[in-house]
């Protein structure tokens, strides 16, 4: 074995080690790794990181080095949070519903409790997102009040609530069957089939039995033996059929043939007994307020409030009702008293712990009423565009708006309503919002009564009757007889030293129109006119004049009337520009002591400090200021709204002496004067001048007189000019206010939030509106009538159309067609000009009235009426056989042969002819003849009208009148079968569409007629006067049944027209199912589709918050104006945008069949502020701001108020939509608009 040798080896070098080059990726640098199969090259960037060892990491840190351990510090090191316990949590948890409740089962009488009894729930899985029941769970605490868009409102009073059986029936069921109408006769696929309807005998003869009705019940006739099993059962099929049947009842005994047959025949023969006629509804209840409520205390021994007054008549039948739950609508004279009636329903509520809602339809009068109800009361809250104040009140006061949105969104709040207060009803009125006021009332629930307040109405008892029928409930209707302080009024002709201090009685406290009066302001203002003829030169206009003539006609009358202690006074003028203008040019008037000029000046600096400094500086702060300390006021909406509530303080504390107002002033503000001047009595309406309504010339009136202060209260009317017309003035001072009218309008806020939910048609709520109550408060008596005439229906015998009589109806179509195309084109007739020039005197006509068939006439006289003409004609009659022109039977057509069809069969006399003066409308002229009689009808008619006399009765016709009578019988006579008339298109030169269409058509039917083989038989007559009645109540059922159906709506159409832009669109599908964008569109308070299109265009989401503003504001902004030159090219190219997509919308309304045009839709935009709404949400001071528009300052602030309320709501729209960063933007633009005096706290609230 060989030894191997040790052998020793020299100690590495720098080469021996194992290390190997690596190329760090394409970097052109390399490394040394000390690795063990390290790879040649890494990747591009060179080796992957990894991550440190854990374990190595951890002996280093802990083991090797542990120093740095907090040895002494344990408390910093080991901490112990103490949980808190909460027991009461366990009773958080959400269970499951419960299924049944307890009812408590009271005394009939008196009401005491008995017992409880447990009943079942239905509705337990209900939720706000499925169901419209009040029984579902409250939805979360944060959507309590506003409720959600995604939530469905509660089920509105009055219409008919579907309960869960029903609804999940219907879902169930793919479609409704009618067992009894609906089911096949004939198999699909099949040519024939059975018919399963009872065969119906002939009735037999008078006196004749019928054999087969006797047989009948006996089954003398064979069949299968299943058929005499169930006959012979006691329980068979067979013999409920036949004992069910009335034509086989068992025969009763008789003593004789004869009677039995005689008995048979008494029965048919016997008239059913008449309808019962259908008790009329009433719904709206007046009540009497002329006689005293003595037991009023004895009723009501502990009143729910109590006031430091006796309250009127009126006010405790109000208070009577109200204490029953009942509904009731005040319509009380201005300054009557109305509020009283709403602060005892406030009152009430509080004591049943229930809540109120007071809505107003401005503002200005909500800030209002939230002071004086807090002051009250306490417990009140406010609810307005940009305001939230005590939402948890018992009573909360806000705009009609937010109502119909909290209605809409399914608010928690409706579910403890007891009342609904709507102040200043009248405002139903207004074109533009009165649709809101009819939304409200459809869509409450049944459990909220309702208590409408307003000025007297003409029509209030109509508007109360739709309301009841409406919720199904009784409206007690309450007007004031009179005004608690009665009215004089007078006119002021002028500042001439004769009658500067001299006024015109014009209309006394009594209600006396004094003509005299009235004269002399005329002869006053001649005298005035005459002498400043004489001192300027003749030439001189007799307008109105310039300022230097109004004022010194108001510092003569404001003299005189502070003479005679009438001042406070309201000056209402119809501008805002002249109400400044005025205001201003009393520099020398000064109407306040200096105590007086000390507490304005206070009251002024408490109310301004809450300004910034700059704010307190504005032009507009120091005029009014100025004007203020002399006791002067401007009031109209051009004014800062922090101006405008410091005006109406000091008005009402009697600091203010003089106030120039607009008519906006009068609307439910509710600070009465001495005295009331008006201005003009003619008023710009925004097309035209016009004179003033007496509605509005009431409204305004009514702030003369304060209640408990003055005896009368004085109305003034300037004469600045000439006198106006005393049938004006009559008409304006003497006049009824005016009616409420529906200005319900379809909406597409309000058709996606109705389309939303499956139970709630947008036909119920235009079927249910005020515009359809005319046509649709008579559905009762059309529902009865369509049954009677069903019921007639089948007891009239079917007409025989065997043989010759196949083509009776349509003989009897082809008839009743040519006479609607032969009306059709005489009404085309009557309307043109040559076919009015034709109708002239001596024209002889054919006449087809009630009382006269296809009569011969000639006209004598034409003359007009307000509505169309009026032609006095000569008719041939027959001589009536009684004296009494009431028994004169009116003319009844026989069966129509075809020449009666195709001509005029003329009325020929039977006996001695007569003849009679008939006044004819266009409508009762059938045909015009060719004929022209030289006629003296002056002399005829006063020779007619002395016959009329009981001395001249039996006195011959004249010798002009026998010679037309005789013209016309013997032109009778001539043409049996009508004369000649003139053709509508060759001589009257009529080239309407219609008319030639409806000649050729008529021509048609004239032939058809003549070719007709029924008229041939000699049961025509008889089968034909069967088939005219049958047809006659079948076109009646069927104008029944049109009325009462959704076809009949008028707003129908353009319902139709307004879900296809919605569809075109893509708000909602085919299925009429609401899509992503209609559910947004739901959550715009307005402009809802344009708002909709630019955020689904990312129209809004590049720009930044002031730009998205500025471009918002042309949605809101009610000033008209230019863009101007001098704005960013990014807020010019978004208003090209904006413009561009309501272009687009335009268009497919148009392209849909609604009657706006693209031009009026694009036209509601105004762009005139984008710049001043840019510059102010970027900082600058409304000082500044001021000067870069010549809009009011009280319009810009009102623009950006409403710009924030829009951007509050599309900030909502981006959340539903899931648009973060839009929704931020909108935040932040609200956040820039929101500050300084535009944003000011109200008065009213703090």
């Amino acid at each position: 074995m060989m030894e191997t040798e040790r052998l020793v080896l020299p100690p590495p070098g720098p080469l021996d080690l194992p290390l190997r080059a690596v190329e760090l990726g394409c970097t052109g640098r390399w490394a040394l790794l000390n690795e063990p199969g390290a790879p040649e090259s890494t990747l591009p960037h060179g080796l992957p990181p990894c991550a440190p060892d854990l374990q190595q990491e951890a002996e280093q840190l802990f083991l090797s080095s542990p120093a740095w351990l907090p040895l002494h510090g344990l408390e910093h090191s080991t901490r112990k949070w103490q949980r808190k316990m909460d027991p009461w949590s366990l009773f958080a948890v959400l269970g499951a519903p419960v299924p049944s409740d307890l009812q408590a089962q009271r005394h009939p009488t008196t009401g005491q409790i008995l017992g409880y009894k447990e009943v079942l729930l239905e509705n337990t899985d209900l939720s706000a997102t499925t169901s419209l029941s009040l029984h579902r769970p409250p939805g979360p605490i944060s959507q309590s009040l506003w409720g959600n868009p995604t939530q469905y409102p509660f089920w509105p009073g009055g219409m008919d609530e579907p309960t869960i059986t029903e609804m999940s029936t219907q879902e169930e069921a793919e479609e409704e069957i009618d067992f009894e109408k609906d089911l096949l006769t004939i198999p699909p696929g099949f040519k024939k089939g059975v018919d399963f309807a009872p065969k119906d005998h002939p009735a037999p003869a008078p006196g004749l039995l019928s054999l087969s009705r006797l047989l009948e019940p006996l089954d003398l006739g064979g069949g299968d033996d299943d058929e005499r099993e169930a006959v012979g059962q006691p329980g068979g099929t067979r013999r409920d059929t036949v004992s069910a049947s009335p034509c086989s009842a068992p025969l009763a005994r008789a003593s004789s043939l004869e009677d039995l047959v005689l008995k048979e025949v008494s029965t048919v023969v016997s008239p059913s007994e008449p309808p019962k006629p259908l008790a009329q509804e009433q719904w709206a209840i007046p009540v009497d307020v002329t006689s005293p409520v003595g037991d009023f205390y004895r009723l009501i021994p502990q009143p729910a409030f109590q006031w430091p007054f006796e309250p009127d008549v009126f006010q405790k039948q109000a208070i009577l009702h109200l204490e029953r739950h009942d509904s009731v609508f005040v319509a009380a004279h201005t300054s009557a008293g109305k509020t009283v009636v709403a602060e005892y329903a406030i009152a009430l509520a509080q004591k049943h712990m229930t809540r109120t809602v007071y809505t107003s339809p401005i503002k200005a009068l909500s800030n209002q009423k939230f002071r004086d109800f807090r002051n009250t009361f306490g417990d009140v809250g406010l609810l307005t565009g940009d305001v939230q104040l005590h939402p948890e009140a018992s009573c909360l006061i806000m705009t009609t708006e937010i109502l119909r949105s909290m209605l809409y969104s399914g608010s928690d709040v409706i579910r403890d309503l007891e009342w609904v207060i709507f102040d200043e009803v009248h405002y139903i009125n207004d074109a533009e919002r009165g649709v809101v006021w009819e939304e409200v009332l459809i869509m409450l629930p049944d459990h909220v009564s309702i208590i409408l307040l307003s000025a007297t109405v003409p029509n209030a008892l109509e508007f109360a009757d739709w309301i009841g029928r409406l919720k199904r409930r009784q409206i007690y209707v309450i007007s004031t007889v009179a005004r608690p302080v009665p009215l004089e009024h007078y006119l002021f002709t002028g500042n001439s030293p004769k009658t500067q201090g001299e006024l015109f009685l014009l209309l006394d406290s009594r209600g006396t129109f004094h003509t005299k009066g009235y004269y002399a302001a005329v002869e006053a203002k001649k005298d005035r006119m005459s002498k400043h003829a004489q001192t300027f030169g003749a030439k001189q206009p007799t307008h109105q004049g310039g300022p230097a003539q109004d004022r010194g006609v108001y510092l003569s009358l404001l003299a005189s009337l502070r003479t005679r202690a009438q001042l406070p006074v309201v000056v209402f003028t119809f501008s805002r520009g002249r109400c400044d203008e005025q205001a201003s040019g009393l520099t020398s008037l000064d109407l306040t002591t200096s105590s007086e000029k000390s507490e304005i000046h206070l009251f002024l600096q408490r109310c301004l400090a809450r300004l910034r400094g700059s704010d307190r500086q504005l032009p507009q702060v120091l005029h009014m200021s100025e004007l203020l300390h002399r006791g002067l006021g401007v009031h109209h909406s051009g004014i800062l709204p922090i101006l405008k509530e410091i005006v109406e303080m000091l008005f009402s504390r009697g600091l203010v002496k003089v106030l120039f107002a607009t008519e906006t002033f009068a609307m439910g503000v509710n600070m009465p004067a001495r005295t009331v001047v008006f201005d003009s009595m003619r008023k710009h309406d925004g097309s035209t001048f016009r004179d003033l309504l007496p509605g509005e010339y009431v409204q305004m009136a009514g702030r003369a007189g304060r209640r408990g202060l003055d005896p009368t209260g004085t109305v003034i009317l300037l004469c600045k000019g000439r006198v106006p017309e005393m049938v004006d003035l009559h008409r304006m001072v003497t006049g009824k206010p005016s009616q409420l009218q529906s200005q319900f309008r379809l909406t597409y806020t309000m058709i996606l939030n109705l389309l939303r939910v499956d139970a709630l048609r947008v036909e119920d709520m235009m079927k249910r509106s005020f515009s359809e109550f005319p046509s649709r408060k008579d559905s009762k008596a059309h529902e009865q009538a369509l049954d009677e005439l069903t019921k007639k229906l089948v007891t009239l015998e079917e007409p025989d159309l065997t043989g010759q009589l196949v083509d009776l109806p349509e003989y009897y179509s082809w008839g009743e067609e040519l006479t609607e195309t032969r009306s059709l084109i005489q009404q085309r007739v009557i309307e043109s000009v040559n076919g009015l020039k034709s109708l002239s005197a001596g024209r002889v006509v054919v006449v087809q009235s009630r009382e006269h068939h296809n009569a011969l006439g000639v006209i004598l006289q034409v003359s007009s009426n307000s509505t169309s003409r009026v032609f006095t004609t000569l008719v041939l009659c027959d001589k009536p056989m009684s004296e009494d022109p009431q028994e004169r039977g009116s003319a009844s057509p026989g069966v129509p042969y075809p020449d009666d069809l195709v001509g005029f069969k003329l009325f020929l006399p039977e006996g001695p002819c007569d003849h009679t003066v008939a006044k004819l409308q266009p409508r009762d002229v059938a045909a015009i003849t060719t004929k022209v009689f030289r006629v003296n009808g002056e002399k005829i008619l006063e020779d007619f009208s002395k016959r009329q006399q009981l001395k001249f009765k039996k006195d011959p016709p004249s010798a002009a009148v026998t010679t037309v009578v005789q013209e016309l019988l013997r032109l009778a006579q001539a043409h049996p079968a009508g004369p000649p008339t003139l053709d509508p298109v060759n001589d009257l030169q009529l080239k309407d569409v219609s008319v030639v269409e409806g000649g050729l058509r008529a021509r048609k039917l004239e032939e058809l007629i003549r070719g007709a083989q029924c008229v041939h038989s000699p049961r025509f007559p008889a089968q034909y006067l069967k088939l005219r009645e049958r047809m006659q109540v079948q076109k009646e059922m069927e104008r029944l049944r049109f009325l009462l159906s959704d076809q009949s709506l008028l707003l129908l159409p353009e319902y139709h027209q307004r879900v296809e832009v919605l569809r075109t669109l893509g708000y909602v599908d085919e299925a009429g199912t609401v899509k992503l964008a209609g559910r947004v569109a739901c959550a715009m308070s307005s402009h809802e589709l344009l708002l909709t299109e630019l955020m689904f265009d990312n129209a809004l989401s590049a720009l930044r918050p002031e730009e998205i503003a500025a471009l918002l504001s042309g949605l809101v902004c009610q000033s008209p104006g230019d863009t101007g030159e001098q704005l960013p090219s990014t807020l010019k190219q978004g208003v090209d945008r904006v413009r561009a997509v309501a272009k687009r919308i335009g268009e497919v309304q148009v392209a849909c069949g609604l009657n706006q045009t693209v031009e009026e839709f694009v036209g509601e935009l105004n762009f005139g502020l984008v710049g001043v709404v840019y510059e102010w949400a970027q900082g600058m001071p409304f000082s500044e701001l001021a000067g870069l528009s010549g809009t009011p300052e009280g319009l810009v602030v009102r623009c950006i108020q409403r710009l924030a309320e829009m951007c509050r709501s599309l900030r909502g729209a981006a959340r539903l939509v899931g648009e973060p960063v839009l929704g931020a933007k909108m935040e932040t633009a609200a956040t820039l608009l929101r500050r300084d005096i535009v944003f000011a706290a109200s008065l009213y609230t703090q």
